[in-house]
């Protein structure tokens, strides 16, 4: 009879006192070591009872190496800083806009202490945590009141469910859209209790067709700013103005979700039709609600301004407070509202306006300065400053180009699939775009005190 290969694998105290993993069990955790120890033992258990053949069992020393450095990977937080070399400027698996100075100051300061979250300091009294902010969104949009959620998506759900519940809005067939992660417009409005009542097509909605449309049920009209789509060619839409209009002759609440939340007119930096909350709200719009982490470049939160009464109606509603945002997102919010207070100040400090109007004469003397040291890197064959386009976002304002420049790199001995991956799981990560066989770090989208560590992250990836 054949010796039962099981009694060659090692027990879990001799792994534990090899050299690899003896010095983990001090520096990270006992229980997580032996937790690890006891699963790949299972696992090689399992392997050895399923072999078809006689299996050949690693040594004890060459086992708890494996060990250790599935204990070392898994040490390394899923959440972590990343260079950004896509040229997607608001990219939602990045994380969106990266935060300003002075806001990550203020996170840091209410993080680090107790904070006045619902203390006024001055009476000694319960407060409300929206102070933080709210005088500064009034100040900013021209509304009479404002408050904060979790994201855009809660906004419109609380507004719904708030002024709508068991009632109808309105809403034109051609802005019932859909964004990332399957959040649709529809099933947003059922989920919030109220009733959808979809007028006009898809390419043409008129004011007669809400008119046509109001009725004893009617408990809102909304419009719907298509910010991650565009619709071209035989198209009629209905002015804000005009349904504010139609609105108070009916007196009905009209709900402007302009989705991105631009606090500037973007215009300027060549981007046309996105709406700012002020001149929804000086358009007459009741409610106006949009995103913090887009072009507001803030925390990822919602925002929803307008007339008192109907914030208040908001504020009271029983899911405001499981949509309610910490004092994190209220610091960041507030100091970047603060910066916007001085629009020169906002261009400067904002990481997203800052990199939105950085010349392209800037990023080409960058390109060309980065590519010879990129270009001298074991890795890489070749690497040059190219002219390149590329987007604000892949869900806000996709359609419409930047032009940028980059550093195209080819590698050595590698696919450059396998390049731009070792770049991402590198330290720090690098996530670029492969186009055309190429790996094209875009400058549009990384910070100028990030093109060291764009240059060491390279030098780093081993050649293949």
């Amino acid at each position: 009879m054949s010796p039962n290969p099981l009694r060659n694998i090692p027990s879990v105290n001799e792994l534990l006192e090899s050299p690899p993993l003896r010095g983990l069990v001090d520096r990270i955790s006992h229980n997580v070591v032996v937790s690890t120890v006891r699963t790949v033992l299972d696992e090689m258990r399992n392997e050895v009872q399923t072999a078809a053949s006689e299996k050949t069992l690693p040594s004890v020393s060459d086992l708890a190496e494996r060990i250790a450095q599935r204990i070392v990977a898994g040490e390394v937080p899923a959440l972590r800083p990343a260079i950004n070399a896509t040229g997607i400027l608001l990219h939602t698996g990045l994380g969106r806009s990266p935060l300003a100075e002075a806001a990550i100051e203020e996170m840091a300061a209410v993080a680090r202490d107790y904070a006045s979250v619902e203390l006024d300091l001055g009476s000694g009294q319960r407060s409300q945590r929206k102070v933080a902010v709210e005088g500064l969104l009034r100040e900013l949009t021209g509304a009479e009141a404002a408050m904060v959620v979790n994201n855009n998506a809660g906004a419109t759900m609380l507004a719904l469910a708030a002024l709508a519940a068991g009632r109808e809005v309105i809403v034109s067939r051609g802005q019932l859209i859909e964004i990332g992660g399957s959040y649709r417009l529809p099933e947003v409005m059922a989920a919030s209790g109220a009733t959808l009542r979809e007028v006009g097509t898809t390419n043409k909605t008129r004011l007669g067709d809400y008119r046509h449309a109001i009725g004893e049920q009617t408990a809102a009209l909304m419009l719907v700013h298509p910010s991650n789509f565009v619709v071209v060619g035989f198209t009629a839409s209905v002015r804000l103005a005009e349904l504010v209009e139609l609105g108070r002759s009916q007196k009905l609440p009209v709900v402007h979700d302009i989705g991105s939340g631009a606090m500037v007119d973007f215009s300027q930096f060549g981007f046309e039709g996105e709406p700012t909350a002020r001149e929804s709200i000086e358009a007459g719009a009741d409610l106006v609600l949009f995103s913090g982490d887009k072009l507001l470049g803030g925390p990822q939160c919602g925002i929803a301004v307008g007339r008192k009464a109907w914030i208040g109606q908001m504020e009271t509603h029983p899911m405001a407070r499981a949509l309610r945002v910490g004092k994190l997102t209220l610091s960041a919010l507030a100091a970047t509202l603060r910066l916007y207070r001085k629009p020169e100040m906002a261009r400067r400090e904002i990481p997203l306006l800052h990199l939105l109007t950085t010349s392209l004469e800037n990023l080409q003397n960058r390109a060309e300065r980065l590519a010879p040291q990129i270009a001298a890197a074991k890795a890489v064959a070749v690497a040059e400053a190219v002219q390149e386009t590329t987007y604000l976002g892949g869900g806000s304002i996709p359609a419409q180009r930047l032009a940028t420049w980059c550093v195209a790199v080819k590698p050595v001995g590698m696919s450059v699939d396998r390049l731009a991956a070792a770049l991402r799981s590198g330290s720090p990560s690098v996530v670029g775009r492969v186009q055309q066989d190429r790996l094209l770090l875009d400058l549009r989208s990384v910070l100028p005190r990030q093109d060291t560590q764009l240059v060491a992250a390279v030098e780093s990836v081993e050649r293949g």
